[in-house]
């Protein structure tokens, strides 16, 4: 896997416009209501990133060149904020969402609002690919490392070497098998943006 190398950002205050405020809004009162039924008991509950912070990070990333192209893809999209985001940008939208549940919200929302962008509902493992138990966190275990056949890397008709920016939103520990996941699926001109749950974003390019 190639190394990485951090993209500093010094972040553009981003005008939100109304329908960013209305995605972002409406999102949160449905996954609200999503947990408060009951429906979304067998899922973690919904942490929210900064979606101002976040918004910022996109405009900043187009703004400074740092983007080849404008294909997106969110890994565990959820209710896809994010991705509706990217597409009201005017990017190539993509949100990876393997629960049914969260892929049926994704999808109701993004509809509702008249945001044009994809949910594929897949896991954002490819084939191939399996994560285990690693010091501090976990460890991302390649295809040749699993003993299967080698599967070129396809989310539901999406090939990662087409997208131009990745976004994820990882659970506490799980930071560098995201990185280690770009660094192996990614085009070479592909950028990484990471939320943690420190409330940070970093964003990080193929060395």
């Amino acid at each position: 896997m190639s190394r990485l190398q951090e993209i500093p950002l010094s972040l553009y205050p981003a005008y939100v416009s109304l329908e960013m405020d209305a995605l972002i809004r409406e999102a949160s009162l449905r996954a609200d209501a999503f947990h408060a039924t009951g429906v979304g008991r067998r899922f973690p509950k919904y942490v929210p990133s900064d979606h101002e912070l976040v918004h910022a990070a996109l405009v900043t990333l187009r703004r400074e060149g740092h983007l080849s192209g404008d294909v997106f893809c969110e890994w565990g999209c959820g209710f896809a904020v994010t991705t509706g985001m990217a597409a009201l940008l005017g990017m190539e939208a993509h949100g990876i969402e393997i629960e049914e549940g969260l892929a049926d919200e994704a999808e109701r929302l993004l509809s509702d609002l008249g945001i044009d962008a994809a949910i594929h509902r897949t896991s954002y493992l490819p084939e191939g690919f399996e994560v285990g138990e690693g010091q501090g966190g976990v460890d991302l275990i390649l295809p040749e490392n699993t003993g299967g056949d080698f599967v070129a890397p396809d989310y539901d008709g999406l090939d990662p070497e087409r997208v131009d920016l990745f976004f994820a939103y990882p659970w506490p520990g799980e930071e560098e098998m995201m990185m280690d996941l770009f660094s192996a699926v990614a085009g070479d001109e592909a950028t990484l943006l990471l939320y943690t749950s420190d409330g940070e974003i970093t964003a990080w390019w193929h060395e």
